[in-house]
């Protein structure tokens, strides 16, 4: 080709025949592109008369591409994809992560710190899948998972503590209120106990009374701890959960601690991710924003 590319159409000629060709209606090119009709069809009498060659007959109600059109047509909108896809690749791209916890975990640990992570790293795509489910890393595509209990949690698998919770009895304060605080087992009797899927209450009540814990008359139960909590918020009874699950409610309010007890848990949380060659970029930034906010000072209300 002679002087280079001197003597191709413009390329905002070639848009404008590439969108028109689809729609075959200069109206509705001009909309697409939002500019007028009458430029739109100027654009296309001018690429027409550059090129000595015909690429619409006008209809009644449209344009009808020639056959010449129609074989150019499809050459401009495949290099006009090729020059996007290239323009596209000059741009660096988000790097992402997906990681999977619990809803729990999710609802009372990390969406509350969530905004600042954004704003720290903007160019992350972080992306949360929260599932009771224990999602596989590779057919799940997951990169890094929290997951509650004792290392190692399977072949291939790398982990790293990331926080060692107390369990605490929490109700709301109008539920202290109308019943009093249990001060024995026998009046601990009087409240519905409110248990998720860990079944801690046993243990608890156990090493509170420093004896043989003996089943309680009103029980409710959940799946999940945070079901657990809101109930214990709305009145229900007294749940058991993570001191890092009720801190914001404890502050403020919603929830005031039953007894002094701080429990250590039998497991920690730990961030557990597969043990491959090439981690995501990601990775590492991410590992260590949960760290240190894991390591942030408590703000329990005493």
């Amino acid at each position: 080709m002679p002087d280079g590319f001197t003597s191709l159409p413009s390329l905002n000629a070639l848009r404008v025949f590439e969108v028109v060709s689809r729609h075959l209606n200069f109206r509705l090119g001009a909309e697409e592109l939002g500019v007028t009709q009458a430029a739109v069809a100027q654009q296309v009498r001018a690429l027409e008369a550059s090129l000595e060659i015909r690429l619409f007959e006008r209809m009644p109600r449209g344009l009808r591409l020639t056959e010449a059109g129609r074989r150019y047509s499809a050459s401009v909108r495949e290099a006009l994809a090729l020059l996007q896809e290239a323009t596209l690749g000059l741009r660096p791209q988000p790097a992402q992560l997906t990681i999977s916890v619990t809803p729990t975990f999710a609802a009372k640990w990390l969406i509350p710190k969530i905004g600042h992570f954004s704003q720290a790293h903007p160019q992350i795509d972080l992306r949360v899948l929260a599932t009771d489910r224990l999602s596989h890393f590779h057919t799940d595509g997951i990169d890094l998972a929290v997951r509650y209990g004792h290392p190692p949690f399977g072949p291939g698998l790398e982990a790293r503590l990331l926080m060692a919770p107390k369990v605490v009895a929490v109700a709301s304060p109008r539920t202290l209120a109308e019943h009093g605080a249990p001060g024995d087992l026998d009046h601990l009797q009087a409240y519905l106990l409110l248990h998720d899927a860990h079944n801690a209450w046993p243990s608890y009540m156990a090493r509170l009374f420093h004896k043989p814990a003996q089943p309680t008359a009103r029980n409710l139960r959940f799946n999940q701890t945070a079901l657990a909590i809101e109930a214990a918020i709305s009145g229900e009874g007294i749940a058991l959960a993570s001191d890092i699950f009720v801190d914001a409610d404890l502050r403020a309010g919603r929830l005031v601690k039953v007894f002094d007890l701080h429990a250590e848990a039998d497991k920690a949380f730990y961030l557990v991710w597969p043990r491959r060659p090439g981690q995501p970029p990601a990775l590492r930034p991410v590992m260590e924003w949960l760290l240190r906010q894991a390591q942030a000072p408590a703000q329990m209300s005493q």
